[in-house]
């Protein structure tokens, strides 16, 4: 059945030309954006993985960008936000993150920046209270090797995750020694 037509003779209003590069490009990440947002990287390697032409995606990306579909200082800043909140990441794990998305190193930094300091040692110690309180019983060489290990993959650096844990067993009452990270 023939595609319908305005009257000048191109695709009704709603319809699209499958042989136009652009049209497909637009499509492709407009079902991706429905989805999740997604950094700039993300879409240009799908357009790049379904063979749509390098200049095409530029063009449409290019687009995509001064619309505001895309943003990826709004992206890294959301999920920054939304990562250190709901998982606990630390600054080192949420760059990490934002790198292998595609974003530019200049938009991760600025990023993470916005994470005070403070804020990443609290929810490191809420991390550290927690995971102390889930292995109330065992022997504390053991509680220190899972909370320094849980804290090291979730991007807090060694020495703050070293004198928050020792701060929070003194505070159990544990008499475990653990030297200062700083005087080694």
């Amino acid at each position: 059945m023939p595609e319908p037509h305005s009257e000048s003779g191109s695709p009704a209003e709603g319809e699209h030309d499958e042989h136009d590069p652009e049209a497909r490009a637009r499509i492709v990440c407009l079902r991706m954006l429905a989805t999740a947002p997604r950094t700039r990287a993300q879409l240009a390697e799908a357009l790049q993985r379904r063979g749509i032409d390098d200049r095409v995606a530029e063009t449409v990306l290019g687009r995509f960008g001064e619309v505001g579909l895309i943003d990826d200082e709004a992206f890294a800043a959301a999920w920054v936000e939304s990562r250190h909140t709901g998982r606990g990441l630390g600054r080192r794990a949420l760059a990490a993150e934002l790198r292998r998305r595609g974003v530019a190193a200049e938009t991760v930094q600025a990023a993470v920046d916005d994470l005070s300091a403070d804020r990443e040692e609290q929810t490191a110690r809420e991390l550290v209270r927690r995971k102390l309180a889930a292995t109330q019983g065992k022997d504390d060489a053991v509680r220190v090797r899972r909370v320094m290990g849980m804290l090291a993959r979730r991007g807090f650096p060694g020495g703050t995750a070293y004198r928050l844990v020792r701060e929070e067993l003194e505070a159990e009452g544990s008499d475990l020694e653990l030297p200062d990270p700083d005087l080694g």
